[in-house]
């Protein structure tokens, strides 16, 4: 009996040393690993030798599938061997899914799904994430990310009614677990899409209880003044939307001052008690730079625009230092957008030159990203067909936005280009042109406008 229990004592003491050699083993390559990801500058070949190095011990599945979203992540965002980081981040989902290892499972599907993305191989994406979505129910940031980003992906694709019913789902599901703060994140992003499809009956119900929700929740103070400002940038949207530029004023001061108390607030490092609130809208030097570009467009629609352009000089001030250190596509949009009203502004008061300058700017913005140039092609050929317009060259001016034309359908948009080619004609006397022929657009006929 003595020598039964010396033995498994013995095994037991084995076993417990086996496992902390294999502990610091793995411990070792990890920390080297991050030491060189670190380093100044950042050593990937190093990272990923070391990482590579922990597949010849046979580690337990645990170890082996967080290595590979490791080695996934290492290689998605710091090389552009695709194939290579696309095969660990599949081997990190198939392996965390036998061992039911949440975090790697998670991640894995939500970087693999990027990855496919930027493949261009978003029918792969798709299930992946609604598997992913499907498992995480038990798991709340994780099932909130992933419908985040799901729906980012129909919105994409331009498939907004898929998108809303995911956002809709999300609210309700973060109401079901108590995150009132995730809840408003998820219909102000819905509210944002309802705009952008022009549902204006829905969206101010849809505002209004946002409205309540935001006031009435009490948490961390930066989120609270986040979600204010969502909000206020919405309900300025829509106002200026719906033509109501009188309307705005008081939205708006509110939302400077919302910015004013968010530069004062220190971080909070207290993480929230409940998973499910560990969102954050946008960078507090972000949503400043959201609050300028919103004044500039209610000053263009009011006629102010000695102060758009004042905004929109320090707007781009604070754009240029920001670029420096963070390369979110979301500033390129901003910059795109801020430029795009201020060439306006410029060919309204004269300045043809300078209105020609920042026109290659935006070309330059847009060449740096496909999807910046999808986004802003048409409204890049209207600002063309506007300068030429502005310098009396009638036939590129007609090219330009019988261009325009083509490559958009919002339909707001499609009545102004619309408008100004009518101008066109009329100045070179052909009044009786039949260009809506060939360019019906949406809900709209040119006889309509003239």
């Amino acid at each position: 009996m003595a020598a039964q229990a010396a033995a498994a004592a013995q095994a037991a003491a084995a076993q417990a040393a086996q496992a902390e050699a294999a502990e610091s083993w793995y411990l070792a390559l990890l920390g080297f690993a991050e030491h060189f990801r670190t380093s100044s500058p950042p050593k990937i070949r190093l990272c990923v030798h070391c990482l590579q190095a922990v597949f010849p011990f046979k580690p337990p599945q645990r170890i082996e599938a967080r290595t590979h979203l490791q080695l996934g992540s290492v290689l998605y965002h710091h090389t552009k061997n695709s194939e290579q980081a696309r095969s660990h981040l599949e081997k990190a989902w198939l392996i965390s899914q036998q061992v039911s290892f949440s975090y790697v499972k998670f991640e894995a599907a939500s970087l693999l799904s990027e990855l496919y993305c930027q493949e261009n191989s978003v029918d792969a994406a798709k299930p992946l994430l609604r598997k992913a979505i499907q498992i995480s129910q038990q798991t709340p940031y994780w099932h909130c990310r992933l419908l985040f980003q799901l729906a980012q992906l129909h919105t994409l694709e331009k498939d907004l009614v898929s998108a809303c019913d995911l956002l809709g789902v999300g609210a309700e599901y973060a109401r079901v677990v108590g995150s009132e703060y995730t809840r408003a994140l998820f219909l102000l992003s819905k509210g944002m899409l309802l705009l952008m499809e022009r549902k204006l009956q829905e969206v101010h119900p849809l505002l209004t209880l946002c409205g309540q929700i935001v006031e009435n929740w009490q948490g961390n103070p930066i989120q609270k003044e986040s979600l204010r400002v969502f909000f206020l940038v919405l309900q300025v949207t829509h106002y200026l939307d719906a033509g109501q530029v009188k309307s705005v004023k008081p939205c708006l001061k509110q939302l400077q001052q919302c910015i004013q108390t968010i530069s004062t607030l220190h971080d909070d490092e207290i993480l929230p008690s409940n998973p499910a609130d560990l969102f954050h809208w946008l960078p507090k030097e972000h949503m400043c730079v959201l609050v300028y570009l919103v004044t500039v467009m209610h000053s263009m629609q009011a006629g102010y625009l000695e102060k758009a352009q004042k905004y929109t000089d320090k707007a781009l001030m604070q754009l240029e230092k920001l670029k420096m250190l963070d390369c979110s596509p979301i500033l390129s949009s901003f910059q795109v957008i801020l430029l795009e009203h201020i060439i306006m502004c410029r060919l309204v008061t004269g300045h043809k030159a300078t209105a020609l300058q920042e026109i290659s700017q935006v070309c330059q913005l847009c060449q740096q990203s496909p999807r910046l140039f999808s986004n802003h092609a048409a409204q890049l050929h209207t600002l063309l067909g506007l300068y030429c317009v502005s310098v009396n060259c009638m036939d590129n001016a007609e090219a330009q936005f019988t261009t325009a034309l083509r490559l958009t359908n919002h339909q707001e948009l499609w009545a102004f280009i619309v408008t100004n080619l009518a101008s066109v004609y009329i100045r070179e006397g052909n009044r009786h042109q039949e260009v809506f022929q060939a360019q019906n657009g949406p809900n709209t006929s040119l006889a309509s406008l003239l």
